[in-house]
């Protein structure tokens, strides 16, 4: 009976170290927007999304040049041309439907190939951070309603990181108020 006492003592012991530890949160948004190696990917993005969008502009305007000299020079054409003109613009358009669907997928993939190793990166300082200043739990801010009471690691994980906090700017020093005329002095 007593071995038994004294396990439940243990157990309830150990639940209660582990349940006091400490607890921390990080908006890991803010940290990836920080890091130099978001700004790269995020204007490498920006270049291949503009690249695409231009590409289906051009598209469009081909097909557009395309129908409408169809629509000009269709009661011209024997039936014969005609059908091989009309399919011809079917199949443009369906190119066009297909290059937008490629260029999403495009864009998901470079995304994720980007991002990848900028979130691996920030979580594996997270982690760091974490060991370190003994925190048995880190929260992504963002996902929080409620939430005991926890320590907000993101400047350590700057410092981690080696990104350097914004300084703070002073405030503008305003001139001491004139007495108004006829005032004392």
């Amino acid at each position: 009976m007593k071995k038994l006492l004294f396990a439940g003592a243990m157990a309830l012991s150990m639940f209660t170290a582990t349940a006091q530890g400490k607890l921390g949160y990080i908006n890991a948004n803010e940290l990836i927007s920080t890091m130099p190696e978001a700004a790269k990917a995020s204007k490498d993005l920006q270049d291949l999304q503009t690249s695409l969008q231009q590409t289906y502009q051009d598209y469009t305007i081909d097909f557009n040049t395309l129908d409408s000299a169809f629509a000009a020079d269709s009661a011209k054409l024997t039936p014969g041309m005609r059908e091989i003109k009309r399919k011809d613009l079917i199949a443009k358009f369906q190119t066009i439907q297909g290059f937008q669907q490629n260029s999403q997928e495009q864009m998901q993939a470079a995304q994720e190939k980007a991002l990848a190793p900028i979130r691996e990166k920030a979580f594996n300082a997270i982690k760091a951070v974490a060991a370190e200043k003994g925190y048995a739990y880190i929260f992504n801010e963002e996902n929080l309603l409620v939430a005991p009471q926890g320590d907000n690691i993101l400047p350590f994980v700057k410092a981690k990181l080696g990104i350097a906090a914004p300084k703070p700017t002073a405030p503008k020093a305003t001139p001491p108020a004139k007495p108004a005329a006829g005032g004392r002095k």
